[in-house]
């Protein structure tokens, strides 16, 4: 079983290189899924209902989030109609949506687990460590042959942390939300595939999906400046993880990176 799963999508030259990339991987890997975080694909904050609908439309099978879930509000009173729209599992009890989903592929039941991290980021979430594992069992005693984790989190320890919490339980756990994808791709003892940050669908020249120059103005100035979005070229990053459906563990993971020009 092989899965791909794509990095956070920054705004529109994130989107259509996105749309671009998919038929190619799928067509060239043949994945029993593809996952896609969509963290900032409107504008650069959060995702709207239209947004998530054409993503399915382009071949998306499951999109995660992460800090920004909620920057668009329309999407708040839309997420509990779509459950192939994650939030982070780990909000509090009465959040709208749903942190994890079964998805029944033609090679079997597979787990999709969206967790956010604590570390630096705003405050709110419970323990990912806890609750992660707990939502991760739950789905392998429920059926899925494997679990594919999104811990969407700002540091690399936490992330790494939560690769070695979960070995053994989860087939992948894969990071995201830092935008830069770092080159850790391995298999840890137990059988799962990890990856500190996928990397991101966005401006390859830019900085972390944004315009260098405005950026740049930032840092130097240190005033208040608009963040646009970067321009053309746009690279797309992300994980191939093959599965041994039997197991649920990983034989294999490989990072990609794709550029598009407009």
């Amino acid at each position: 079983m092989r899965l791909i799963f794509i990095g956070d999508v920054v705004g529109e030259p994130g989107r259509l290189a996105l749309y671009r990339a998919i038929p190619e991987l799928r067509a060239e890997f043949s994945p029993a899924l593809v996952v896609v975080n969509g963290e900032n694909a409107a504008g650069g904050r959060g995702i709207t209902p239209r947004l998530c609908e054409e993503f399915f439309t382009k071949g998306v099978d499951v999109i995660t989030l992460g800090d920004h879930v909620w920057d668009q509000p329309d999407l708040v009173s839309w997420i509990d109609s779509e459950p192939r729209v994650l939030r982070p599992f780990n909000l509090q009890d009465g959040t709208p949506g749903n942190g994890s989903i079964m998805v029944d592929t033609a090679e079997g039941l597979v787990g999709i687990l969206c967790l956010r991290g604590r570390t630096f980021m705003p405050p709110g979430p419970e323990n990912p460590f806890t609750t992660g594992m707990v939502e991760a069992q739950r789905l392998r005693s429920n059926g899925a042959c494997t679990v594919l984790v999104d811990i969407h989190a700002e540091t690399t320890s936490e992330k790494i942390a939560m690769a070695h919490r979960l070995d053994g339980v989860a087939g992948a756990v894969l990071g995201t939300h830092t935008h830069v994808q770092t080159a850790d791709a391995r298999l840890l003892p137990g059988g799962t595939a990890a990856l500190t940050d996928v990397g991101m669908c966005g401006s390859r020249d830019g900085i972390i999906g944004r315009e260098a120059a405005d950026v740049l103005h930032g840092c130097i100035s240190a005033m208040p400046c608009k963040l646009p979005i970067g321009g053309w070229p746009a690279r797309v990053s992300g994980a191939i993880v093959d599965i041994e459906p039997t197991t649920g563990k990983a034989t294999n993971i490989q990072a990609f990176n794709r550029d598009y020009d407009r």
